[in-house]
């Protein structure tokens, strides 16, 4: 960025653009938990910059290690526009790391109800300033209750949270709210609260009367009985098992099958006993993987290695982690959109026993949730764009166990 603004000013003002883009160095004492990448995050900086300013050669850091930190002067961060136009090859989350903001306030500052956006298109990406205005007396009301109409809607094979949230013309956060869901698991046959359609308004007609007619009341419709979970069964262990696939298999959560079985981790054995609830249906048949296209997206992916990490990156210029995979299956020939890890998450299917090809999700890792995927190999090797760039990784690393949480396939 500064070398683009000293080329644009003259001699006279390159004094005071220096001045103003002054590169500030402050010290960080790293925490547990810390990685490189979240580190540069926080401080709107890039991985490569806090290795080349402590001279590190590697990604590793210890707790209460002390790093120097460049970050640009305020005045610099304050000379960024207010508005951006979209060019070809751009990306919500490009821009968002370009101007140092978040997709959720570039989404909520243009008012998209999406990540999608097209050439061409005006964005805002700073915040909007302020304006002071006097408070008005307080006139006190009764406080209205406002409802949502809802109706109900049964899940088909083929369906996920994203498909129907677009279906309703809602969000994945709502229908898991308006239905008390812990996690993204849903099975065919299940029933599910979403936004009710708007009916057309049509014109109302003057009501003929008609003699009173006399009828047994109707009977009040039969109400479901809830499955309750009456006790617990015995599950053994087998070969490729992981609590993911195990937990979606009996329509849990991780976080409650850890629970029931009193883990404190997600690591498993083959022939371990774990408890699973006793009127469950049990594993179901999992989607089969089509080996055409998942030798064709690894032998694409393996081409990528060692391609440099880039945030928001979906090209061989330079990928992120949800961007290498998208690319990755777009070769193989699969029409799929551009989402994150968390949006990929939505749109597969958790699979018992993974097979190459299969998407292998990570979680807590940078941030909070579903954070990090790659693509599995087999024989617990996976490929993925980590802050290294592209390449092949063992899930028995001490990290990538700690981290990991499920196997999923493409509908």
């Amino acid at each position: 960025m500064k070398k683009t603004i000293v080329r644009a000013l003259s001699t006279a003002a390159l004094l005071s653009t220096i001045y103003a883009g002054t590169a500030l160095a402050d010290t960080y004492k790293v925490q547990k938990g810390d990685s490189l990448s979240k580190i540069a995050q926080k401080y709107h900086t890039s991985v490569k910059v806090i290795k080349s300013a402590n001279g590190l050669k590697s990604d590793f850091i210890s707790v209460n290690q002390m790093l120097k930190i460049t970050v640009a002067s305020k005045q610099a961060q304050a000379s960024q526009p207010a508005t951006y136009t979209v060019v070809k090859g751009d990306a919500l989350i490009k821009i968002a790391n370009r101007f140092h903001v978040t997709v959720g306030e570039l989404k909520l500052w243009n008012k998209l109800d999406n990540t999608i956006i097209y050439v061409g298109q005006k964005l805002t990406v700073a915040a909007p300033k302020q304006t002071t205005t006097v408070a008005k007396p307080i006139v006190a009301t009764k406080p209205q209750t406002t409802t949502t109409a809802t109706s109900v809607y049964t899940v088909k094979s083929g369906d996920y949270l994203g498909k129907i949230a677009g279906n309703h013309k809602t969000t994945v956060s709502n229908l898991k709210s308006l239905n008390k869901l812990k996690s993204d698991m849903i099975y065919v046959g299940q029933k599910i609260k979403v936004p009710a359609q708007k009916a057309p308004t049509a014109p109302v007609k003057p009501a003929t009367p008609k003699p009173p007619v006399t009828t047994t009341p109707p009977k009040a419709p039969a109400t479901p009985t809830p499955v309750v979970q009456t006790g617990v069964k015995d599950y053994i262990v087998k070969s490729g098992d992981t609590l993911g696939g195990i937990a979606g298999d009996y329509q849990l959560t991780v976080k409650e099958l850890k629970a029931l079985n009193k883990l404190s981790s997600d690591r498993l054995y083959v022939g371990q006993k774990l408890k699973v609830p006793a009127t469950a249906t049990g594993p179901k048949t999992e989607p089969t993987v089509d080996s055409d296209y998942a030798a064709k997206m690894i032998a694409s992916a393996k081409k990528l290695i060692g391609v440099p990490y880039v945030w928001g990156g979906s090209t061989p210029a330079g990928f992120d982690c949800s961007g290498f995979v998208y690319y990755a299956a777009k070769q193989a020939g699969m029409d799929i959109g551009r989402y994150s890890a968390a949006g990929f998450y939505d749109r597969t299917y958790y699979v018992n026993t993974p097979k190459p090809g299969d998407i292998v999700f990570f979680e807590n890792t940078y941030k909070k949730g579903i954070s990090h995927l790659g693509i599995y190999l087999g024989n617990n090797q996976f490929i993925h764009a980590n802050d290294s760039g592209v390449m092949i990784s063992n899930m028995q690393s001490p990290y990538y166990q700690a981290h990991f949480e499920s196997f999923k396939r493409f509908y």
